[in-house]
Protein backbone atom coordinates (compact mmCIF):
# COMPACT_ATOMS: atom_id res chain seq x y z
CA UNK A 1 0.00 0.00 0.00
CA UNK A 2 2.95 2.50 0.81
CA UNK A 3 4.65 1.58 -2.74
CA UNK A 4 1.01 2.42 -4.64
CA UNK A 5 0.78 5.43 -2.56
CA UNK A 6 4.01 6.96 -3.25
CA UNK A 7 3.81 5.63 -6.63
CA UNK A 8 0.79 7.99 -6.86
CA UNK A 9 2.40 10.52 -5.50
CA UNK A 10 5.86 10.29 -7.69
CA UNK A 11 3.02 9.87 -10.35
CA UNK A 12 0.94 13.80 -9.58
CA UNK A 13 4.72 15.66 -9.53
CA UNK A 14 5.50 14.46 -12.74
CA UNK A 15 2.41 15.48 -14.29
CA UNK A 16 2.32 18.66 -12.38
CA UNK A 17 5.92 19.16 -13.96
CA UNK A 18 6.00 17.93 -16.91
CA UNK A 19 1.66 20.20 -18.11
CA UNK A 20 1.98 22.71 -16.01
CA UNK A 21 1.86 25.27 -18.84
CA UNK A 22 -1.59 23.59 -19.43
CA UNK A 23 -2.27 24.77 -16.05
CA UNK A 24 -1.44 28.02 -16.32
CA UNK A 25 -2.11 29.15 -19.58
CA UNK A 26 -5.33 28.72 -20.72
CA UNK A 27 -5.82 30.45 -24.21
CA UNK A 28 -9.07 30.66 -26.57
CA UNK A 29 -8.36 31.21 -30.16
CA UNK A 30 -11.77 32.60 -31.10
CA UNK A 31 -12.41 36.30 -31.32
CA UNK A 32 -16.05 36.90 -30.24
CA UNK A 33 -16.33 40.61 -31.28
CA UNK A 34 -13.81 43.56 -31.76
CA UNK A 35 -13.83 47.25 -30.88
CA UNK A 36 -16.02 48.58 -33.47
CA UNK A 37 -19.05 46.47 -32.05
CA UNK A 38 -18.42 48.89 -28.95
CA UNK A 39 -18.53 52.21 -31.45
CA UNK A 40 -14.46 52.38 -30.94
CA UNK A 41 -12.39 53.22 -34.00
CA UNK A 42 -9.66 50.52 -34.33
CA UNK A 43 -6.60 48.93 -36.36
CA UNK A 44 -5.78 45.43 -36.56
CA UNK A 45 -2.02 44.73 -35.85
CA UNK A 46 0.38 42.28 -36.90
CA UNK A 47 4.05 42.34 -35.65
CA UNK A 48 6.76 40.07 -34.88
CA UNK A 49 9.04 38.71 -31.95
CA UNK A 50 12.58 38.06 -32.12
CA UNK A 51 11.95 34.48 -32.28
CA UNK A 52 9.75 34.47 -35.49
CA UNK A 53 6.30 34.47 -33.90
CA UNK A 54 3.35 36.55 -35.20
CA UNK A 55 1.35 38.20 -32.58
CA UNK A 56 -1.33 40.16 -33.21
CA UNK A 57 -3.32 43.38 -31.35
CA UNK A 58 -5.74 45.89 -31.86
CA UNK A 59 -4.41 49.74 -31.74
CA UNK A 60 -7.24 51.47 -30.43
CA UNK A 61 -6.54 55.41 -30.79
CA UNK A 62 -8.21 58.31 -28.32
CA UNK A 63 -9.28 61.72 -30.29
CA UNK A 64 -7.13 63.34 -27.53
CA UNK A 65 -4.73 61.16 -25.76
CA UNK A 66 -2.58 62.19 -22.90
CA UNK A 67 -0.78 58.79 -22.99
CA UNK A 68 -1.01 55.63 -24.34
CA UNK A 69 -1.73 52.54 -22.39
CA UNK A 70 0.23 49.09 -23.47
CA UNK A 71 -2.52 46.59 -21.83
CA UNK A 72 -1.37 43.04 -21.02
CA UNK A 73 -4.15 40.83 -19.95
CA UNK A 74 -4.65 37.56 -18.17
CA UNK A 75 -4.23 33.62 -18.51
CA UNK A 76 -7.55 32.92 -19.96
CA UNK A 77 -9.49 34.56 -23.23
CA UNK A 78 -8.03 36.55 -25.64
CA UNK A 79 -8.52 40.43 -26.56
CA UNK A 80 -12.22 39.70 -27.83
CA UNK A 81 -12.82 39.44 -23.74
CA UNK A 82 -11.40 42.55 -22.67
CA UNK A 83 -13.26 45.30 -24.17
CA UNK A 84 -15.59 46.10 -21.04
CA UNK A 85 -11.57 47.35 -20.07
CA UNK A 86 -10.88 49.39 -22.57
CA UNK A 87 -14.05 51.21 -22.90
CA UNK A 88 -12.54 52.57 -19.36
CA UNK A 89 -9.09 53.10 -20.55
CA UNK A 90 -10.61 55.28 -23.45
CA UNK A 91 -13.12 57.26 -21.23
CA UNK A 92 -9.68 58.51 -18.95
CA UNK A 93 -8.17 59.85 -22.44
CA UNK A 94 -5.77 56.94 -23.10
CA UNK A 95 -4.86 55.75 -26.60
CA UNK A 96 -4.91 51.63 -25.72
CA UNK A 97 -2.69 49.14 -27.76
CA UNK A 98 -3.97 45.48 -26.52
CA UNK A 99 -2.54 41.95 -28.06
CA UNK A 100 -2.48 38.18 -27.65
CA UNK A 101 0.31 36.66 -26.73
CA UNK A 102 1.49 33.61 -28.54
CA UNK A 103 -0.86 30.88 -28.85
CA UNK A 104 -4.14 33.39 -28.04
CA UNK A 105 -6.43 34.83 -30.62
CA UNK A 106 -4.58 34.97 -33.99
CA UNK A 107 -1.27 35.12 -32.72
CA UNK A 108 0.84 32.28 -33.35
CA UNK A 109 2.97 29.79 -30.97
CA UNK A 110 2.54 28.24 -27.03
CA UNK A 111 2.45 30.26 -24.64
CA UNK A 112 5.29 29.84 -22.06
CA UNK A 113 7.03 32.44 -19.89
CA UNK A 114 9.86 33.37 -21.56
CA UNK A 115 7.82 33.34 -24.69
CA UNK A 116 5.64 36.08 -23.21
CA UNK A 117 8.54 37.81 -22.21
CA UNK A 118 10.03 38.30 -25.96
CA UNK A 119 5.84 39.26 -26.65
CA UNK A 120 6.12 42.12 -24.20
CA UNK A 121 9.47 42.98 -26.24
CA UNK A 122 7.72 42.71 -29.00
CA UNK A 123 5.29 44.96 -28.01
CA UNK A 124 7.03 47.77 -26.53
CA UNK A 125 8.82 47.80 -30.34
CA UNK A 126 5.59 48.18 -32.08
CA UNK A 127 4.67 50.85 -30.12
CA UNK A 128 8.18 52.97 -30.10
CA UNK A 129 9.33 51.65 -33.62
CA UNK A 130 6.46 51.03 -35.78
CA UNK A 131 4.11 54.13 -34.06
CA UNK A 132 7.04 56.07 -33.23
CA UNK A 133 6.12 56.64 -29.58
CA UNK A 134 8.80 57.49 -26.97
CA UNK A 135 8.72 55.73 -23.90
CA UNK A 136 8.06 58.47 -21.53
CA UNK A 137 4.13 58.41 -23.41
CA UNK A 138 3.83 54.89 -22.47
CA UNK A 139 2.18 53.28 -19.60
CA UNK A 140 1.82 49.73 -18.90
CA UNK A 141 -0.93 47.88 -17.26
CA UNK A 142 -0.75 44.34 -16.60
CA UNK A 143 -3.53 42.64 -15.17
CA UNK A 144 -3.72 39.02 -13.45
CA UNK A 145 -1.11 37.00 -15.63
CA UNK A 146 -0.22 39.76 -17.35
CA UNK A 147 1.71 41.61 -14.36
CA UNK A 148 4.47 39.23 -15.11
CA UNK A 149 5.41 40.25 -18.64
CA UNK A 150 4.72 43.71 -17.28
CA UNK A 151 7.07 44.00 -14.80
CA UNK A 152 9.89 41.99 -16.91
CA UNK A 153 9.37 44.98 -19.52
CA UNK A 154 9.67 47.81 -16.67
CA UNK A 155 13.16 46.79 -15.62
CA UNK A 156 13.73 46.57 -18.91
CA UNK A 157 12.03 50.02 -20.69
CA UNK A 158 11.52 53.20 -18.73
CA UNK A 159 7.58 53.48 -19.13
CA UNK A 160 5.73 56.93 -17.94
CA UNK A 161 4.28 54.33 -15.79
CA UNK A 162 3.58 51.24 -14.53
CA UNK A 163 -0.14 49.67 -13.52
CA UNK A 164 -0.75 46.22 -11.84
CA UNK A 165 -4.14 45.29 -11.66
CA UNK A 166 -5.13 42.07 -9.31
CA UNK A 167 -1.80 40.77 -9.69
CA UNK A 168 0.44 37.85 -8.21
CA UNK A 169 3.59 38.23 -6.28
CA UNK A 170 5.12 34.83 -7.74
CA UNK A 171 3.69 31.83 -9.34
CA UNK A 172 5.63 29.50 -6.86
CA UNK A 173 3.75 31.69 -4.44
CA UNK A 174 0.22 30.95 -5.55
CA UNK A 175 0.81 27.45 -6.22
CA UNK A 176 2.05 26.93 -2.80
CA UNK A 177 -1.24 28.23 -1.13
CA UNK A 178 -3.24 26.08 -3.70
CA UNK A 179 -0.94 23.04 -3.31
CA UNK A 180 0.22 23.22 0.10
CA UNK A 181 0.61 19.28 0.23
CA UNK A 182 3.16 19.42 -2.97
CA UNK A 183 6.97 20.68 -3.55
CA UNK A 184 5.29 23.16 -6.12
CA UNK A 185 8.45 25.60 -5.38
CA UNK A 186 10.44 22.76 -6.54
CA UNK A 187 8.67 21.99 -9.46
CA UNK A 188 7.53 25.63 -10.29
CA UNK A 189 9.18 26.02 -13.86
CA UNK A 190 7.12 29.14 -14.55
CA UNK A 191 8.10 31.81 -11.88
CA UNK A 192 6.67 35.18 -13.01
CA UNK A 193 8.21 36.98 -9.97
CA UNK A 194 6.91 40.21 -10.10
CA UNK A 195 7.38 41.01 -6.10
CA UNK A 196 11.14 40.77 -6.88
CA UNK A 197 11.55 42.65 -10.14
CA UNK A 198 10.05 45.74 -8.21
CA UNK A 199 12.87 47.30 -6.36
CA UNK A 200 14.59 47.66 -10.26
CA UNK A 201 11.16 49.70 -11.45
CA UNK A 202 11.85 53.08 -12.21
CA UNK A 203 8.31 54.25 -12.94
CA UNK A 204 5.67 55.35 -10.89
CA UNK A 205 3.95 52.12 -9.54
CA UNK A 206 -0.14 51.63 -9.05
CA UNK A 207 -1.14 48.52 -7.75
CA UNK A 208 -5.13 47.61 -8.07
CA UNK A 209 -6.86 44.66 -5.85
CA UNK A 210 -9.61 43.17 -4.30
CA UNK A 211 -10.00 42.23 -0.48
CA UNK A 212 -12.69 39.61 -2.33
CA UNK A 213 -10.79 38.29 -4.54
CA UNK A 214 -10.53 34.18 -4.18
CA UNK A 215 -8.08 33.17 -7.13
CA UNK A 216 -5.38 35.79 -5.86
CA UNK A 217 -5.34 37.06 -2.55
CA UNK A 218 -5.25 40.58 -1.14
CA UNK A 219 -2.18 39.72 0.69
CA UNK A 220 -0.57 39.36 -3.24
CA UNK A 221 -1.64 43.05 -3.75
CA UNK A 222 -0.11 44.75 -0.06
CA UNK A 223 3.30 42.30 -0.64
CA UNK A 224 3.68 43.80 -4.30
CA UNK A 225 2.66 47.59 -2.70
CA UNK A 226 5.30 47.17 -0.33
CA UNK A 227 7.75 45.75 -2.44
CA UNK A 228 7.64 48.82 -4.92
CA UNK A 229 9.61 51.92 -4.83
CA UNK A 230 8.31 55.41 -4.28
CA UNK A 231 6.25 57.16 -5.76
CA UNK A 232 3.76 54.66 -6.01
CA UNK A 233 0.02 54.54 -4.86
CA UNK A 234 -2.48 51.73 -3.51
CA UNK A 235 -6.27 51.19 -5.27
CA UNK A 236 -8.53 49.02 -3.31
CA UNK A 237 -11.63 47.90 -5.28
CA UNK A 238 -14.63 45.37 -4.43
CA UNK A 239 -15.61 42.46 -6.37
CA UNK A 240 -13.73 39.09 -7.52
CA UNK A 241 -10.36 38.36 -9.50
CA UNK A 242 -12.76 39.17 -12.61
CA UNK A 243 -15.48 41.45 -12.17
CA UNK A 244 -13.82 43.75 -9.39
CA UNK A 245 -13.71 46.78 -12.09
CA UNK A 246 -17.26 45.90 -12.73
CA UNK A 247 -18.57 45.70 -8.77
CA UNK A 248 -16.38 49.00 -7.69
CA UNK A 249 -17.94 51.34 -10.47
CA UNK A 250 -16.87 54.53 -11.34
CA UNK A 251 -14.38 54.73 -8.31
CA UNK A 252 -12.40 52.29 -10.39
CA UNK A 253 -11.83 54.23 -13.40
CA UNK A 254 -11.46 57.43 -10.81
CA UNK A 255 -8.92 55.56 -9.05
CA UNK A 256 -6.85 55.22 -12.29
CA UNK A 257 -7.26 58.91 -13.53
CA UNK A 258 -6.18 60.39 -10.09
CA UNK A 259 -2.56 58.38 -10.49
CA UNK A 260 -2.14 59.40 -13.91
CA UNK A 261 -3.37 63.22 -13.56
CA UNK A 262 -0.47 63.09 -10.98
CA UNK A 263 2.23 61.05 -12.76
CA UNK A 264 0.97 61.40 -16.70
CA UNK A 265 -1.20 64.57 -16.42
CA UNK A 266 -4.70 65.54 -16.30
CA UNK A 267 -7.26 64.25 -19.18
CA UNK A 268 -7.53 66.77 -22.14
Amino acid sequence: MLLTLFGGYALVLTMLFVFQNRLLFFPSSTLEADPAARGMTFEDATFETDDGERLHGWWIPSRKPRATLLFFHGNAGNISHRLDLVEIFRSLGLNVFLFDYRGYGRSTGKPSEDGLYRDAAAAWRYLTETRGLIPDEIVVFGRSLGGGPATWLATRERPRALILGSTFTSIPDVAAKQYPYLPVRLLARNRFDNRARLAGIHAPVLVIHSRDDALIPFEHGTKLFEAAPEPKAFLEIEGAHNNGYAVTGPRYAGGIDAFLTTHVGPKP
